[in-house]
């Protein structure tokens, strides 16, 4: 088992791997800013977390209020980020309510400023691994049930969807264990 684990865990990273294809010139675009100034690199980066954003199935826009926070580590007021951003106030509204909901970033304030301000959380990262376990969970149980739902005569139908199954299994183990150590 541990060596079909073991091969099962190396396609899930593989499939990892092409999801990042995804947005390969992106990425070669941001790796190729290195010697680039500090401004660019930021720029690009946040540019980057939001196309990650939407490949997870969230907004760009949400994407790129983390991202902004990933890599200025300090706290923005709600029209600081339209500022520095340049989108809308509702366009804030409704990415800093969602990733508020998520736990990734949080509300805080400052003494004598009746402003409210966004932070990135202290464990923000545990939100996605959460999030794609509970895919994974969802798409095993749907794999699981349709199997179950096949008749017994079928077999190469059931082998075939039990394989499938199997994938999910491992993906699920290989996030939960991945949540559970973080060093």
């Amino acid at each position: 088992m541990s060596i079909r684990l073991d091969i099962s865990c190396r396609r899930f990273f593989a499939i990892v791997l092409q999801n990042f294809d995804l947005i390969g010139a992106a990425s070669a675009s941001w790796i190729s800013s290195l010697g680039r100034s500090i401004t660019t690199v930021r720029k690009e980066f946040i540019e980057q977390v939001g196309l990650i954003a939407q490949a997870e199935a969230l907004p760009k826009i949400a994407g790129r209020v983390m991202g902004m926070l990933i890599f200025d580590g300090k706290d923005y007021s709600f029209s600081e980020i339209a500022e520095e951003l340049d989108i809308s106030r509702g366009s804030v509204s409704s990415s800093v309510s969602l990733l508020t909901a998520m736990g990734v970033i949080e509300r805080t304030s400052k003494p004598g400023d009746r402003q409210d301000y966004f932070k990135l959380s202290d464990d923000p990262y545990t939100t996605f691994f959460n999030r794609a376990l509970k895919r994974a969970e969802k798409a095993h149980q749907s794999i699981q049930q349709t199997r179950q739902s096949v008749p017994a005569d079928k077999k190469e139908i059931r082998r075939r969807l039990k394989e499938y199954e199997k994938f999910y299994t491992t993906l699920m183990q290989a996030l939960d264990g991945a949540a559970g150590s973080k060093d």
